[in-house]
């Protein structure tokens, strides 16, 4: 029964066919896309939600959620506004428990990939930096040394280009925006990441002598916050059997590594110990 669940909106026109990545008794994972925030945002109460439109159409009785007799879904993990790719979702109260539990511990759980301008060289992070509980009014968090919650990232660079890198990181925690701030305090904010120093990606910063044809404006190749959620590891709920969940690179993220890789190449993917027993830490 892994087909795309067919979500819309009838007060904006949009239609969202959501991917199933996995599915049991007990779980059903999505591949989320990066146009269709998790929850409500409070500044924008007319924006549809992924798990407002689910929830809704539990209520009434979706074919989707009837053929499965789901009457209960909750988010195990947190996926940002704009962050693609897994979110994974417990069908029963006991297996969200389960997971809420498995997912509070410090264990790398979830792999996200990221776009960031930069390059981190050929090492491998341990990011620790507590970051405040609050934000400021433009939506930002900030490092707290004093009042801040605990937050911990490791961060393993993937491929390198010229002035852009692709890197895998880890959170230990799960701290609001805590990759984000993680990745700026190593000056490597993420591509189309404006609140933390990130710039989108066009094509015109990449391939000599660009132009626009007829006066048009250019897009960018990826204008959104360049964060997926890559893989999601965890024990199975019910049986404690070992799961990986992955979600493919999105279109946009393959676009734009296409042009990375043709204008603006670095250094072949990196051979390393991504994780060392005792890595470079921020305090």
């Amino acid at each position: 029964m892994n087909q795309a669940l067919k979500l819309s909106s009838r007060e904006t026109g949009q239609f969202w066919p959501i991917p199933v990545l996995f599915e049991d008794d007990q779980l059903l994972a999505l591949d989320k896309p990066s146009d269709l925030p998790l929850t409500p945002d409070l500044g924008n109460p007319n924006q549809p939600s992924l798990m407002s439109l689910l929830h809704r159409d539990i209520e009434n009785g979706a074919t989707w959620a009837r053929t499965r007799n789901i009457t209960f879904l909750a988010n195990a993990n947190r996926i940002g506004a704009e962050t693609s790719g897994v979110l994974l979702l417990a069908k029963t109260r006991d297996a969200f428990t389960n997971l809420a539990d498995q997912f509070g511990s410090e264990k790398p759980y979830k792999d996200y990939l990221a776009l960031v301008h930069g390059t981190p060289g050929k090492e491998s992070y341990r990011v620790e930096l507590k970051i405040s509980t609050s934000s400021d009014p433009s939506g930002r968090f900030h490092p707290n040394l004093q009042l801040g919650k605990k937050a911990i990232t490791l961060i393993e660079s993937v491929e390198q280009y010229s002035g852009y890198a692709l890197v895998r990181c880890r959170p230990l925690t799960n701290r609001p925006h805590q990759i984000r701030i993680h990745l700026s305090r190593k000056r490597l904010p993420i591509v189309g990441d404006s609140l933390y120093g990130g710039h989108p990606l066009q094509l015109s910063t990449l391939k000599p002598h660009y132009r626009l044809r007829g006066g048009k404006s250019e897009k960018p190749l990826i204008g959104r916050v360049a964060l997926h959620s890559e893989a999601i590891h965890f024990l199975h709920p019910v049986t404690g059997e070992s799961l990986s969940i992955t979600a493919p690179q999105p279109r946009d993220f393959l676009v734009a590594l296409k042009y990375l890789n043709r204008y603006a190449p670095g250094l072949h993917p990196i051979e390393f110990d991504p994780f060392p027993s005792e890595p470079h830490s921020e305090a």
